[in-house]
């Protein structure tokens, strides 16, 4: 491409536009750059897209979150923290501030254990479902300091205490668009490729398809795509390239199917 006198980000910029010119540009980036992409697309001109943005910092390791902020202000030279900050307003900033703490902590089966889940599921009750008035930060704190292994106990410990899980009492207990995110956050700790599978089903719900939101699914999750995949048909009866086939056309169709078979050439 040198010949052009262009980067291939570039070229793809110029000579492509709407969703599949920014899906093209997506694929010339290594991946922590294109999820920086994203961030700035979902709060670049009016209004936030919340959605695309949660998609993208919700339900992340520490060091996934470390490379993000990181690779975001070399990008872009601004704070993501502070980018947030900005962009969002009340419990659903308090969710995102709280993940990009990097507070998850390092599972220690001595430390993270029966007994403590126990208490911890009696703290997040009383926080939520047992208080007048919910303490959703605290509940955030919860969400996002707890490794996986250690939340799918808590978890179990709160079903046989209240008979709902925590999905169930974050569901009950907020709203809006928070309430997505929180058990989006939830998700992606205690059964990730459920969550992604149903994250791209909501993509194509309502009225016309998310295309970019879609796209940036697709892409964002391609590295345990077959994992997905499978998730997809359990859940839905349909696998995920049926539902592109079916909601998307043209060459934007026949990219994303490509990106599809590139992740499980396989795939039934």
């Amino acid at each position: 491409m040198e010949k052009y006198g262009k980067e291939l980000k570039e070229l793809m910029k110029s000579e492509n536009s709407g969703n599949f010119g920014f899906l093209t540009q997506l694929l010339s980036l290594p991946a922590p750059e294109a999820d920086a992409k994203i961030i700035r697309k979902a709060t670049k001109g009016l209004g936030t897209n919340e959605e695309l943005l949660w998609s993208v910092i919700l339900g992340r390791s520490n060091e996934e979150i470390r490379i993000l902020k990181k690779v975001y202000y070399q990008r872009y030279n601004k704070d993501l923290i502070s980018l947030v900050s900005s962009e969002l307003s009340g419990d659903l900033k308090k969710l995102h501030l709280a993940c990009l703490q990097g507070m998850e902590e390092t599972y220690d089966p001595s430390y993270h254990n029966a007994s403590k889940a126990e208490e911890d599921a009696v703290e997040f009750y009383k926080k939520g479902q047992g208080k007048w008035g919910t303490d959703e930060k605290a509940l955030f704190h919860t969400l996002c300091k707890s490794p996986p292994q250690y939340l799918k106990m808590m978890d179990d410990a709160y079903v046989a205490k209240y008979n709902v899980n925590l999905e169930k009492a974050l569901e009950k207990e907020l709203r809006g668009k928070v309430k997505k995110a929180a058990i989006f956050t939830v998700g992606m700790k205690l059964h990730p490729y459920e969550t992604i599978a149903e994250h791209i089903k909501s993509t194509c719900a309502g009225m016309g398809t998310d295309e970019l939101g879609l796209s940036c699914a697709i892409l964002r999750y391609q590295h345990i795509l077959p994992r997905v995949m499978i998730a997809h048909v359990n859940l839905f009866s349909k696998s995920i390239g049926e539902r592109v086939a079916d909601e998307t056309r043209g060459d934007y169709k026949n990219l994303l199917l490509e990106m599809i078979r590139v992740a499980w050439p396989g795939a039934p």
